[in-house]
C-alpha cells in the first residue's frame, strides 16, 4: 500500500524585503499560465505543481493571520484550481504564527488529524518547483526519513566574527565550499517524528528564546541526521521585487 504523504506549502510570511508587497500573491511572467492562459501566481504556480502529483494527498497552505487573509490567499489561486481542490477536500489554509517555524508548527498540528505518513515542507516563494524533483524528494524521504534538495554554492564562503555585513567585519573562518551547500525546499521528513521534533523546538523556544533556520535543522537538532540531495537551479526563492521582473 502506498505512503500517505501530505504537502504544507509556506506563505504566512510578511514579505519585508520585497517592501511589503505579499511577494506570493503576484503574478509570474507569461511563461507561468493557468489552464486559462493567464499568468500564475507565485503561491498558484507552487501548489499547481504539488496538486499534480498523484502521491501527494492534503495540502496545507500556511497564511498570515487574520480575518482577511484566507480570501487573499484563495484569491490569488486560479479559480478551476482552487475549485477542484476545494471540491476534493485537498486544499486547507492555516494562519501561521509569529515565526517561519511557529507557522510550520501550526500546520504539522493541523495535518496531525490527517494521519499523513510523510510530510514535505515548501515555500510560497519557490514557484518553479518541478514535479521530478517533487516525486525525488518523496522517494528519498520514503528512504531516508529526512531528505533536503540542495545546489552546490559557487563563492567561497566565510563566517565572520559577529552577525551581518553592514560594515567591515572581522573573518573568524575561511570555510570550504567543497562541503557547502545551499539548501532549498521542499523538504519532506516521516511525519510524526517532524511533528514531535517542531514541538520539542517549541519548547526550547519558550524557554530560550531561540529560533530555527529551517525544517532540517529543527529534525537535526531533535530526531537524527538529514539527507541531501541535489536540487534544481531553476526551484530558486523570490526575495525582491527583481526576482519576479526577472521572470517575465
Amino acid at each position: 500500500m502506498a505512503p500517505s504523504i501530505a504537502a504544507i506549502i509556506m506563505s504566512a510570511g510578511s514579505s519585508t524585503r520585497m517592501g511589503g508587497v505579499k511577494k506570493e500573491y503576484q503574478a509570474l511572467g507569461p511563461s507561468c499560465l493557468d489552464d486559462k492562459g493567464k499568468p500564475l501566481t507565485v503561491l498558484g504556480s507552487a501548489i499547481q505543481a504539488f496538486s499534480a502529483c498523484p502521491r501527494i494527498g492534503p495540502i496545507v497552505v500556511a497564511i498570515p493571520p487574520g480575518e482577511s487573509s484566507e480570501k487573499a490567499a484563495k484569491a490569488s489561486l486560479p479559480s478551476s484550481l482552487l475549485d477542484r481542490l476545494l471540491a476534493e477536500n485537498r486544499i486547507h489554509f492555516v494562519p501561521g504564527g509569529v515565526t517561519r517555524r511557529a507557522s510550520v508548527h501550526k500546520a504539522l498540528s493541523f495535518l496531525e488529524s490527517l494521519h499523513p505518513q510523510y510530510v514535505l515542507i515548501h515555500d510560497g516563494a519557490r514557484p518553479w518547483i518541478s514535479g521530478s524533483l517533487i516525486e525525488q524528494i518523496i522517494d528519498a524521504a520514503i528512504q531516508y526519513k529526512a531528505v533536503v534538495p540542495a545546489l552546490p554554492i559557487v563563492e567561497t564562503p566565510k563566517e565572520l566574527e559577529a552577525a551581518g555585513l553592514n560594515e567591515a567585519a572581522f573573518i573568524k573562518r575561511h570555510l570550504r565550499r567543497s562541503t557547502i551547500v545551499a539548501a532549498q525546499t521542499p523538504q519532506a521528513f516521516a511525519f510524526p517524528a517532524i511533528l514531535r521534533a517542531h514541538e520539542k523546538a517549541a519548547e526550547r523556544g519558550a524557554r530560550e528564546d531561540f529560533d530555527y533556520t529551517d525544517d532540517a535543522e529543527v529534525w537535526a537538532e531533535f530526531e537524527g541526521k538529514v539527507v541531501a540531495i541535489t536540487g534544481e537551479p531553476e526551484n530558486r526563492k523570490i526575495t525582491f521585487p527583481g526576482d519576479i521582473q526577472n521572470s517575465r
